[in-house]
């Protein structure tokens, strides 16, 4: 074979010939043949080689040919969309509580809702009252009610109604309306809910005293800061968002103002308690039951369903890691044998968040809350399988709340005897031009100013956590750092299985410059899910010898191409994977999935539930890639660096320090003190302004903040590259927390593997200061 190769090459005047990966030098001569068998042997040539000549120029050894067709950035996020919506229905099949410690269960499901905060005792809810209004605000026949408020934290107080029957109280309930009713409509001293539905009027009509919180509606009046930006996010989404970041949530917040109601109710004694709410009010009526085992009925109206769609509803009814054993269904065996009362009736009707306007936008688009069909929330109670939940139909699963038949059942769930409910007149407010508004926006501006005092206090919390470590050394600082390592990625970005299936690389070339070679790559991860990027080879790597290798990551919305093709010089890239290349060093492009705006960030609300987010997916992706990379016979596995602008700054804090192949990681155009950028109000930078709420990482405050993400690749080298106009955030917010970090590596007694390159340009790489670490650390060129 390789002398009929040889004839081959000699009689098209070859110097070299490629023929299956091997190259054999020929020396040109024709004069030995006549032209006839000359011009018949290129013809055969061109038969015989032309398909092995191709594969080996353009495939990388032990690879196979790229066959791919299409955008794969768009490939790639629809494969997340399909694994997350195939694991969202496997979660409802992996639940088993059979052996489970039942406190601990409450312990998680208190802890992943927010409701962490520790209540403060009181006697009874204070009466509210003017010199000019009186506290009694309605009276009817049976039962009076009173403008109350009562301590739930030190710095909030809860507020609503209180309605007292005259005599001795049958049970105690808490009433807890949808978010868009006051407690006066769910009397029907304001206008708003149907008679039918007021079922706080008729539960004291029985002889129940009620206690009648106020919610955080949907409007967005105060969602912004004055005089910086205003949003179109509704209250509920604003606390939501600074709330989040902190391990709060504003559904914690309610569920501990009912508590706390609760805990009056049980400290009055002589009554059994109850719960009944409607909507958002359904939602913290079984979330409540599920924590507090006081709570002997519930009535959940409007809310239960099967929540395998919960990223289309409202963000901020979004919950880490609700999926792991706390849907409806679920909570329902934490509250059993106490009953539960399902009432499948008309839901709260919510198309999204109030419209944007140009002085009114950056909130979560998708958000929607529709009337189910009756066999989801049929098939939701059968799933329970605890014999405490009882499904109560008004109208088909389109009718009113509280009607007769859910009522009825709570009632006698409370062992309230001769129970009827009547159409009665509802009591006259006695208030003149009373205003809700002020009320509700006194509550919220409680739970904001709490929020914002967990936030400033969250520096000590992660304190506490990093302490766990020893960093007496480099050495005992890596090894030490381990746990905490683990819990960042298990709790605060979620993990997914290592790698599964075989990396089946699959390659083609699409760049041959003078001095390198670029690949398309294409990687298996787990089944369905794939890596992609571009790989730069310089041309003049000798036989045998193994180069660096820089991972350059794009920002948002960005291409693998656009820091790796030769042809396209982005402002904000400059080509730096390809000014490398040039230098001699093997660089790779990822395609990350942070593409395509709402496409991508609905992958978090996906992933949330299921306590993942877009990194899970992203590290696991850079898992493999290592592996492959260091597997490459001109690759030295152990000067594998990282360089990521804008997200894929974020990238740098997020990945390398979880992952030891990674030598180094230079953030760039990202590096911030992260807690204030994703919960500031008082700063036109605030990520609370934006649409991004992607960004947002549960408990992230209290567990760490960049610097400590960057600490955690101590002994390995780090770096921020840092554009004085970037306008991500201030110098001073970025000088602020990279001074813990370059204060960390001194104490290490390595203050040379860490620096910040301050350049006067904007967001951008500047690829100077970067450049030299990474010839530096990389030892390039040696």
């Amino acid at each position: 074979m390789r002398n009929c190769t040889l004839l081959l090459a000699e009689a098209c005047d070859l110097e070299m010939i490629t023929f299956a990966g091997m190259a054999t030098p020929i020396k040109a001569t024709m004069r030995c043949l006549d032209a006839e068998l000359a011009r018949s042997l290129r013809i055969l040539l061109c038969l015989f080689v032309a398909l092995p000549a191709t594969l080996a120029q353009t495939v990388l050894p032990d690879s196979k040919p790229l066959v791919f067709q299409g955008d794969p950035a768009v490939a790639m996020l629809d494969s997340i969309h399909g694994y997350l919506l195939h694991e969202t229905a496997l979660a409802r099949q992996r639940v088993d509580f059979r052996n489970s410690d039942l406190a601990a269960r409450r312990k998680e499901f208190g802890r992943i809702i927010g409701a962490v905060d520790v209540r403060v005792p009181f006697i009874a809810p204070e009466l509210t009252a003017t010199l000019d209004v009186p506290a009694e605000v309605a009276r009817a026949k049976g039962y009076r009610v009173f403008a109350v408020r009562w301590p739930v934290f030190d710095d909030v107080e809860a507020a609503g109604l209180l309605l007292e029957p005259n005599g001795a109280p049958k049970a105690r309930v808490v009433a807890i309306p949808d978010a868009d009713w006051s407690p006066e409509m769910l009397v029907g001293m304001a206008p708003g809910v149907d008679p039918a539905a007021q079922f706080a009027r008729h539960l004291v009509e029985n002889g129940c005293q009620v206690l009648i919180p106020v919610l955080i509606d949907r409007g967005d009046a105060w969602s912004g800061i004055p005089g910086v930006g205003m949003t179109n996010q509704p209250h509920r989404e604003w606390i939501y968002r600074m709330a989040f970041e902190a391990g709060r949530h504003i559904i914690g917040y309610e569920v501990e103002e009912v508590l706390a109601a609760v805990d009056w109710f049980a400290d009055e004694g002589g009554a059994p308690i109850g719960i009944a709410g409607y909507g958002e009010g359904g939602l913290l009526a079984l979330d409540a039951a599920a924590l507090d085992p006081r709570v002997q009925a519930t009535l959940v109206s409007g809310y239960f369903q099967s929540r395998q769609e919960l990223w289309r509803e409202p963000i901020y009814r979004d919950v880490w890691a609700l999926h792991k054993g706390f849907d409806d269904a679920e909570l329902t065996t934490m509250v059993a044998p106490r009953a539960v009362i399902v009432e499948a009736s008309r839901f709260p009707e919510v198309a999204g968040p109030p419209p944007a306007t140009p002085d009114r936008k950056g909130a979560a688009p998708v958000g929607r809350i529709t009337t189910p069909p009756l066999d989801s929330i049929r098939s939701e109670v059968e799933r329970a399988h605890s014999g405490n939940v009882q499904l109560v139909v008004s109208g088909e699963g389109r009718g009113s709340p509280g009607s007769s038949e859910a009522l009825l059942a709570l009632l006698k769930s409370l062992g309230v005897p001769r129970s009827q409910i009547s159409t009665g007149e509802p009591p006259r407010d006695l208030r003149k031009n009373f205003n809700p508004t002020i009320r509700l926006h006194r509550q919220f501006d409680q739970l904001v100013a709490h929020t914002q005092r967990v936030i400033r206090e969250s520096g000590e919390k992660r304190a506490v956590f990093w302490s766990k470590a020893d960093s007496t050394s480099a050495e005992t600082w890596n090894r030490t750092t381990q746990p905490l390592r683990n819990y960042i990625w298990e709790e605060v970005i979620g993990r997914l299985p290592d790698p599964s299936v075989p990396a089946n690389p699959r390659t083609r070339l699409i760049y041959d410059q003078p001095k390198f070679r670029g690949y398309e790559v294409m990687l298996d991860v787990w089944p369905g899910i794939f890596a992609y990027g571009i790989l730069l080879v310089p041309k003049n790597i000798q036989p045998g010898e193994r180069r660096p290798v820089v991972v350059c990551q794009h920002g948002l919305e960005g291409y693998a191409r656009d820091v790796a093709d030769p042809n396209i010089d982005s402002s904000y890239y400059h080509r730096f994977a390809v000014r490398l290349a040039e230098e001699g060093f093997v660089t790779f492009a990822p395609q990350n999935p942070y593409i395509g705006e709402d496409r991508f960030r609905s992958i978090q609300r996906q992933a949330h539930p299921l306590k993942l987010s877009l990194f899970s997916f992203i590290i696991g992706q850079h898992q493999r890639l290592l592996e492959w990379l260091g597997g490459l016979p001109f690759v030295d596995r152990t000067r594998i660096g990282f360089y990521g602008l804008s997200y894929g700054g974020k990238t740098a804090v997020r990945v390398p320090p979880l992952l030891d192949g990674y030598a180094l990681s230079i953030c760039s155009a990202d590096f911030n003190e992260w807690v204030w950028k994703t919960t500031s109000i008082d700063s036109h930078y605030s990520y609370m302004l934006t649409r991004e709420y992607d960004m947002l990482e549960f408990n992230f405050a209290n567990v760490t903040n960049y610097s400590g993400l960057a600490n955690l690749m101590a002994p390995r080298p780090f770096m921020v590259e840092r554009g004085h106009n970037d306008p991500v955030a201030p110098d001073k917010w970025v000088a602020y927390e990279y001074a813990n970090v370059r204060r960390f590596y001194d104490d290490l007694g390595i203050p040379e593997r860490t620096e910040i390159e301050f350049f006067k340009g904007p967001h951008t790489i500047h690829g100077v200061g970067a450049f030299a670490f990474l010839r530096r650390y990389l030892q390039w060129p040696r």
